[in-house]
């Protein structure tokens, strides 16, 4: 009954059941060890105890399960808490919109405001970017496969590659700045630049806190807004909850998504600086934008976790241990790592082989996805709250995978991942 349009049933055949943790079981019972979390959206695993309890302790009492944007307890708690755990410790000065629930609202509302408040049309984006397939958001998207639909809709962005899009010798930013510097390029002055700094979809691709630095001055110097979309990267997935605070930067605007609600269910936010708060009220609206239920498991997920030190510490070791593991493979197979954190990946030379290690990964029990402009790129999104022993059995099954298909053969050091059995 579904329509062609379904992606990840493609991938991933079996019919799934239940899930706990980094853990989902299949309607027979048979365990998969879960390195895509929702694609990002479950970066403390599936159904958390501590989240669940609120969840349901507040649906018991009949709690307010949406509320447009009337003044609730649950929205109020939340925004407490995301002042004082999140922005006030680390000396940020935002207003929090919330558009509609998914990351693509978040950017068209990102983008609109970005145009109301410089009064200009024209956005800057970078090759390689996705910001969601709305018209607005997939204006800003690279990826053809997702534009060949909406082509002539798509007006008013101008493309710049990314750090390193052009080569390790060839510096992006001089280009970007020489083309806005030059009355005749062509480019008509932005309104703001949208950019990931770890591009989820299109390859992982990580971008220095140099060049990002040097962009924010580009930026500043032609009266544009800076706008970092985390909606895959943040809420601790580089291992810090921004991805942009090791960069030294603080981005005019920021969408998140994904893992804001911290259990899957829908919710975005976009934090703006207060001199940016142009909208007059109801001017940019959504029925969902008063989920409560994603705003009371969102305040326990704040609390529970970037209320503890012990969190942040531990999500640095897991961040370590990533990149390990990452290097060691991609230094027997002859890979190249990508990305940051716990959001890293493996790039193949044949996007085939990539296509096959993800099956075999499957096959073995391991879900996980790839990226990159022709897929080339083995993803790894595990929940940030595994541990170290899935950690292990995760990348275990995909050297596994990888000598399979590269007929290289398996370092014996590595830990024995045992058959797929039924929970």
């Amino acid at each position: 009954m579904e329509s062609n349009v379904r992606s990840y049933s493609r991938a991933f055949g079996s019919t799934f059941d239940q899930a706990s943790g980094a853990e989902m079981f299949d309607e027979t019972g048979v365990r998969h060890l879960d390195f895509l979390a929702g694609c990002g959206s479950l970066n403390y695993g599936h159904n958390h105890p501590v989240l669940k309890a609120a969840l349901m302790d507040y649906v018991a009492r009949d709690g307010l399960c949406m509320s447009l944007d009337l003044n609730s307890t649950a929205r109020s708690v939340f925004l407490e808490r995301f002042e004082r755990i999140v922005l006030a410790p680390r000396g940020l000065d935002y207003l929090v919109q919330f558009p509609g629930p998914t990351g693509a609202n978040c950017v068209e509302a990102a983008i609109k405001l970005a145009r109301k408040a410089t009064g200009r049309s024209n956005v800057i984006s970078f090759t390689n970017g996705f910001h969601g397939c709305s018209l607005g958001a997939l204006s800003l998207t690279g990826s053809s496969h997702h534009r060949a639909g909406s082509a002539a809709l798509l007006q008013q962005v101008s493309r710049m590659p990314y750090e390193g899009y052009l080569g390790t010798g060839f510096d992006t930013a001089d280009y970007i700045g020489r083309m806005l510097d030059d009355p005749s390029s062509g480019i008509d002055a932005p309104a703001a630049f949208v950019v990931e700094l770890v591009q989820g979809e299109g390859g992982l691709q990580s971008a220095s806190a140099a060049w990002v630095r040097r962009l924010q001055e580009i930026a500043r110097k032609h009266g544009a807004l800076l706008i970092v979309d985390d909606i895959q990267a943040g809420c601790g997935r580089t291992g810090t909850f921004f991805s942009f605070e090791p960069l030294g930067i603080v981005p005019d605007m920021v969408c998140l998504a994904k893992a804001v609600s911290g259990y899957g269910l829908p919710m975005s936010l976009l934090l703006l600086k207060p001199e940016l708060d142009c909208w007059e009220p109801g001017e940019h609206n959504g029925t969902f934008r008063g989920n409560s239920h994603a705003f009371v498991t969102a305040a326990a997920a704040l609390e529970h976790f970037w209320g503890d030190p012990e969190f942040v510490l531990s999500l640095a070791d897991r961040c370590t241990e990533m990149q390990r593991h990452c290097a060691q493979l991609a230094e027997s197979f002859g890979l190249r790592v990508k990305g940051r954190g716990m959001m890293m990946g493996l790039e193949f030379s044949d996007d085939s082989q990539a296509a096959a290690v993800q099956a075999d990964c499957v096959r073995r029990g391991l879900i996980i996805e790839r990226c990159g402009p022709h897929d080339e790129v083995l993803k790894f999104l595990p929940p940030l709250t595994l541990a170290p022993e899935q950690l292990d059995e995760g990348f275990a099954i995909v050297r596994q995978a990888l000598s399979a298909v590269l007929g290289v053969r398996e370092c014996p050091s590595q830990p024995h991942v045992p058959d797929l059995e039924p929970a």
